[in-house]
């Protein structure tokens, strides 16, 4: 087999790192900028928060009847 690392002593390990680096960034288009986010889920938390709220103040409000 043929020694395709080069000499022992001068083997730079993130030299393959950075080749990687540098192919994947030529074949991947960059986006312009992300989308933003959709107000679906922050809506779900906000009602989810209100709901647990009124629960717990049936609650308190039964226990202190």
């Amino acid at each position: 087999m043929a020694n395709t690392q080069g000499p022992q002593g001068n083997h730079d390990p993130a030299g393959s790192t950075q080749m990687f680096r540098a192919f994947v960034d030529e074949g991947a288009p960059r986006a312009a900028a992300p989308a933003p986010a959709s107000a679906g889920p922050r809506i779900g938390l906000i009602v989810g928060v209100v709901a647990v709220l009124v629960i717990v103040a049936a609650v308190a409000w039964l226990a202190l009847k």
